[in-house]
């Protein structure tokens, strides 16, 4: 694990970007779990914002990110024009700050702070199902109405998963993964084809922020969409990459601060009970039901095992790649069946 000064390079990018407010206190925030580094920002005069670090994936992807997400949380319209926070402007730009010294290479973004309203039940009931999957419904259809004036993002499950690929060809790859290549090698190959087969002409694209717990959201007390913060894993990419989460966060055992990633939850009952009322607002397609189970694939292969040494504590990253090995991959072919859910939606 490093041991980085944060609070410095907080300073650092902070006097690049204005070296007239003095910051008085830096206080870490960050989510126990997880690797990334998120920290409460206060300033002499009582001002106050979000300083934001990260070190996986590239400078590039992430300044990318940052310019499309503020993009499209400048153009949501009404409800949902104040969900994303509003990251700070330099220059007419999203203020990034890049800092590199021997061998630590980490990235700063700046937010003002996002308001919160309530969090969901750990566990949620058969209504609260219901008026979920109407509200995020409507969430998709807003994002997907901007997309065409939001910067081109040059990230994309392909590009994602043939780096993969190349690491994987990699000696540093190979003693990572010494034992699971093949499997490794035969997962990606199956996600190319059925991407290639079912999405890759006919869905579009859109903004999608994948990790949807229940940490990462709140909401009013009608559960429409309040606020939403932690964006690690934005992209642009399908809608349905979203539902493994909400599947997660509709499921009988609810959250859990032990977890693992298991695809059960996308053939729950209460999953499908979410995506019924989904359908009604923004009908999906055969196709993209279809996927759904390459969203899954996706995500265990570009964020437990290709990312999951950097996004995870070391403790989490080796117990869940051993569960994707003996456990994820196997079951999707297993356990995933489209036809369930085809037929509780009409399609």
């Amino acid at each position: 694990m490093r041991i980085i000064d944060y609070p410095s390079i907080i300073k650092i990018a902070w006097a690049n970007f204005d070296n007239s407010k003095t910051i008085a206190h830096i206080e870490d925030i960050s989510a126990k779990v997880s690797t990334n580094h998120v920290f409460r920002v206060r300033f002499d005069n009582d001002d106050m914002i979000i300083a934001k670090l990260s070190y996986f994936g590239t400078y590039e992807h992430f300044k990318e990110d940052h310019q499309i997400i503020h993009a499209l949380s400048n153009n949501l319209l009404y409800p949902f024009e104040n969900v994303l926070a509003k990251s700070l402007v330099k220059d007419n730009e999203v203020y990034t700050y890049r800092f590199r010294e021997g061998t630590i290479d980490t990235w700063v973004v700046f937010y003002n702070p996002i308001r919160n309203l309530h969090r969901l039940p750990r566990r949620l009931d058969d209504d609260l199902i219901r008026k979920l999957g109407t509200e995020i419904a409507k969430f998709h259809k807003a994002c997907a109405r901007v997309s065409t004036v939001l910067p081109k993002a040059s990230k994309t499950l392909r590009s994602d998963i043939q780096d993969l690929l190349n690491f994987l060809d990699t000696d540093v790859g190979q003693f990572e993964h010494r034992m699971h290549i093949e499997q490794l090698k035969e997962q990606c190959q199956i996600f190319l084809e059925n991407r290639q087969k079912l999405v890759a002409k006919t869905v579009e694209t859109m903004p999608v922020f994948m990790d949807w717990n229940i940490g990462n959201f709140s909401v009013t007390k009608n559960l429409e969409l309040y606020s939403r913060w932690d964006y690690d894993w934005f992209r642009i990419s399908y809608r349905v990459m979203d539902f493994y989460f909400f599947s997660r966060v509709v499921s009988d055992a609810g959250d859990r601060t032990v977890f693992s990633y298991y695809i059960g939850p996308l053939m729950e009952d209460r999953f499908i009970l979410f995506l019924q009322e989904y359908h009604k607002v923004y009908p999906l397609t055969e196709n993209e039901v279809r996927f759904m189970k390459e969203a899954y694939r996706f995500f265990i292969l570009n964020y437990v095992i290709k990312y999951g040494r950097y996004f995870f504590h070391r403790t989490y990253a080796t117990k869940l790649q051993r569960e994707a090995y003996e456990i994820y991959f196997p079951s999707i072919d297993k356990e995933f069946n489209a036809e369930k859910i085809l037929k509780a939606l009409n399609i």
